[in-house]
């Protein structure tokens, strides 16, 4: 599936920003990109009073088989036209930082934007899978997260392992940038039931 590539390109400064943002981080496959991960950014926005939500396309998540993944190139335009400038950016950084691990990433983008206050937003799945990420207790050491519901996960999320570890750091939304890392929140949120795999699975790509 070829999405539209009507929407400009974002890419945040080589050299950094020196401008107190609040930026959310939304990571992904994108492949491809849809309103859910549209309703993600924008429920963000509201409940944790950010800045702008950078859609961050991965070259590759280590966590999934290239079998089925669109070129990266094609995700990317994809996460652009679900995009909504100056607040809702897609963006390709992750792969000219050369990181595909979250954690490296976001050291990374704190080092280059030394003023900006970052939050990583995930859903619920993946909050039940964060054990499996690569040195995700640093990952939550040094950046807030928000997370939000997905259909069939949330619950089993605020259950598992990461949720438990973590239940001293959980925040409310609006004090999760207030009171900076290490902390947590779930945003209270519809839950969207938009999915890349029954897209993919209905336009057989």
């Amino acid at each position: 599936m070829r999405a539209p590539t009507s929407r400009p390109a974002f890419e945040p400064p080589r050299h950094g920003d020196r401008r107190r943002l609040r930026i959310g981080i939304l990571g992904g496959s994108f492949n491809p990109a849809h309103e859910g991960h549209r309703h993600v950014a924008e429920t963000a926005l509201r409940a944790l009073g950010l800045d702008q939500v950078w859609l961050l396309v991965s070259p590759g998540n280590p966590l999934k088989t290239a079998a089925g993944m669109a070129p990266f190139a094609e995700r990317l335009a994809s996460a652009r036209a679900i995009s909504r400038p100056p607040r809702i950016l897609a963006t390709g950084i992750e792969a000219s930082l050369g990181e595909r691990y979250s954690a490296l990433t976001l050291a990374k983008l704190a080092r280059r934007f030394p003023k900006a206050r970052f939050v990583w937003i995930i859903g619920a799945d993946n909050l039940w899978q964060l054990p499996r990420w690569r040195r995700w207790r640093e990952l939550v050491a040094g950046t807030s997260m928000a997370v939000l519901p997905r259909p069939g996960w949330t619950r089993k999320a605020l259950a598992g392992a990461a949720a438990k570890r973590l239940r001293h750091a959980r925040r409310r939304p609006l004090a999760l940038l207030r009171d900076g890392p290490p902390g947590w929140t779930m945003i209270p949120a519809r839950e969207h039931h938009a999915s890349a795999t029954a897209i993919r699975a209905r336009t057989g790509s």
